[in-house]
């Protein structure tokens, strides 16, 4: 199906709403970090009013943007009034502003580089293009409330709440987009490979059987049939490794990135398997809808998506079944997370090329574009009554109302905010104090397990990069595997991409940029928003979990202090910072933490 199929109610409704979005999320970001500065300033916490940002077009002419604006008790965050955002330019009329001419008008006074600016003006246009034809596509789509499957709403959540390039896909045509992109549910089948083994590198998780993972994936009758053509070929079945690849990966990167490599039968191309997928809401990884039970695949994709190159870099998909052991044997005789009943959906194998095998100068192309990590089900772990859910699912608006009302109607807001928060903190803080273990937790990487809307337990997700910790400082560093550093070069490229450092802050705010920040931050001024939930009873409500947890716990006290999630500020990554300068000239900013209020209290004001 193309997006010329769909059929819309009103196409221009769709597009102002989108274009409001982007530019909303755009400016939004622009004002928290700075990029650019108010005619009256930068507002101060509690602001609630009209704010003008000036620019100049390129003839010279000055030019004014203005909306309305409040400044948030949530780490300060900023939130602007998107439907009504006006330009005016010289002492004309004001109209509707859109995003291009302020990203040249106002941005383009601050960073006068044209070469980044243009990189922001793809991704911003692309992300318009995509998201009009994920939205056009929805309208046309019944509606179906709460009966939505966890596979379901994974494919329909709407991308990063502050991130304005938060569904760029560079690479993807329209048509591929509406093949591959999870919003349309399309059925999709993988590439397989068949990899010698002397030019690629397998991880698994102990105890693990790769032939055996592949029989029950694959099933035996496609496995067979994978066998033969390797053997029809005059080629030995044991020298190789199975793979999936992504159909777009094959189609336009390894069958001329690995031209040399087909052509001597290094990597031989096999078809597909019977079993049917479907893209979750990071578009790479894939859910079995054959069988639901069966693996998730995370695979490499040369797109460009809320500005990052969806690659697998070689030494990630190899500490991937290390890191889930690790996690695992830490928790398997930790009677707290026994009791919290946490689940590591865990990624079991890794296949990565080897490139360092490659001609030097074909290596920079190939890095990172070979390579699979397989991840267990949720619905392999869900007890009798249990549903799951993406956390993100939380703010999710499904139609007119938001996913969750039917349960705030059952429950009550206060008491539903407070259980799903009791929930979700006290695992990934439970990691932190007890294992020194800081979680990449922002809400895609969170499954929220309920028994009738009530939330009853968290799955965990992605651990390949999304772990920080010090080795130095760890309860148990006798534990931790002899992890693949990450090489000098992918370093360069981004130089927040890490797990070891001495430096307990970057530990700390790991968790509370990813999810105290974005996730928490994200669910409290919807709840604000959409429920009149105040920020303030809110964040009373988490340093409440967080007390409970330090007071039934005193055996961690030294951690309490060593991670503080109470400190004055935090850092955050910038990531609108990031599209208009080098990565090497942006470092992370600090914000008020809202949690500083209330670390002396619980159930009252600090």
């Amino acid at each position: 199906m193309t997006n010329t199929q769909w059929v819309s109610a009103s196409q221009s409704d769709i597009e102002a709403k989108v274009e409001q979005r982007v530019l909303g999320q755009l400016i939004e970001a622009v004002l928290y970090e700075e990029i650019a500065v108010p005619l009256s300033g930068i507002p101060v916490s509690g602001f609630d009013g009209e704010l003008v940002l000036q620019g100049q077009t390129a003839a010279g002419e000055p030019v004014k943007y203005r909306f309305k604006a409040k400044r948030k008790f949530t780490f300060d965050r900023i939130r602007i009034a998107r439907e009504k955002i006006e330009r005016q330019k010289g002492n004309g009329e004001w109209e509707a502003a859109q995003v291009s001419p302020f990203v040249e008008e106002v941005l383009g006074q601050v960073q006068p580089d044209q070469e980044r600016l243009v990189m922001l003006q793809d991704e911003l246009r692309n992300t318009f293009a995509k998201d009009v034809q994920a939205q056009t596509y929805r309208a046309s789509v019944p509606e179906s409330g709460q009966q939505r499957s966890y596979d379901e709403l994974e494919s329909l959540l709407d991308g990063h709440p502050y991130h304005p390039c938060y569904k760029s896909r560079i690479g993807f045509s329209a048509e591929e987009n509406a093949q591959y992109g999870p919003e349309f549910r399309g059925d999709l089948q993988p590439v397989w490979l068949a990899v010698s083994k002397a030019e690629s590198q397998l991880s698994l998780l102990e105890g693990e059987d790769y032939p055996a993972i592949l029989r029950y994936e694959l099933g035996s009758e496609t496995y067979r049939q994978f066998e033969s053509v390797l053997t029809d070929k005059g080629l030995i079945v044991e020298d190789y490794l199975f793979m999936p690849v992504h159909p777009w990966q094959w189609e336009h990167v390894i069958a001329s990135a690995f031209e040399q490599q087909l052509a001597e039968s290094k990597i031989v191309r096999l078809g597909h398997g019977a079993d049917v997928y479907h893209a979750q809401q990071s578009i790479r990884s894939w859910a079995n809808q054959s069988n639901k039970e069966k693996a998730y695949l995370k695979m490499a994709l040369n797109i460009t998506n809320t500005s990052t190159r969806r690659m697998l870099a070689k030494h990630t998909v190899l500490n991937a079944p290390l890191v889930s052991r690790w996690l695992l044997s830490l928790t398997e005789n930790d009677a707290v997370a026994q009791k919290l009943g946490l689940v590591f959906l865990a990624e079991f194998a890794g296949i990565t090329y080897q490139y360092e095998k490659l001609p030097e100068n074909l290596q920079p192309q190939a890095y990172g574009n070979l390579g699979v990590v397989w991840r267990q089900s949720v619905h392999c772990f869900l007890k009798e009554g249990e549903g799951a859910i993406p956390l993100s699912s939380v703010t999710y608006i499904d139609g007119k109302q938001p996913f969750i009302e039917p349960w705030v109607q059952k429950y009550g807001i206060k008491a539903w905010t407070r259980q799903l928060l009791d929930v979700a903190i006290t695992p990934l803080i439970h990691m932190l104090y007890a294992h020194g273990l800081a979680m990449e937790s922002h809400a895609q990487n969170i499954v929220l397990l309920h028994k009738d809307g009530l939330p009853a337990r968290l799955a965990l997700k992605d651990f390949h990069d999304g772990l920080r910790f010090s080795k130095a400082q760890l309860p148990q560093p006798e534990a931790c595997p002899d992890l693949n550093l990450e090489p000098a070069a992918h370093r360069a490229i981004n130089r927040h991409s890490y797990m070891q450092t001495d430096d307990l802050d970057a530990v700390k705010d790991f968790l509370h940029s990813a999810f105290f920040f974005v996730c928490l931050g994200d669910i409290g001024l919807f709840l604000l928003e959409r429920y009149g939930l105040a920020e303030s009873e809110f964040w009373q409500m988490v340093a409440d979990v967080i007390h409970q947890y330090q007071q039934e716990h005193p055996e961690h006290g030294a951690n309490f202090e060593k991670y503080n999630l109470f400190s004055d500020t935090i850092r955050i990554e910038q990531l609108a910072r990031r599209r208009l300068w080098k990565d090497m000239e942006v470092d992370p900013k600090h914000v008020p933490n809202p949690l500083s209020h209330f670390r002396f209290s619980q159930g009252g004001q600090a």
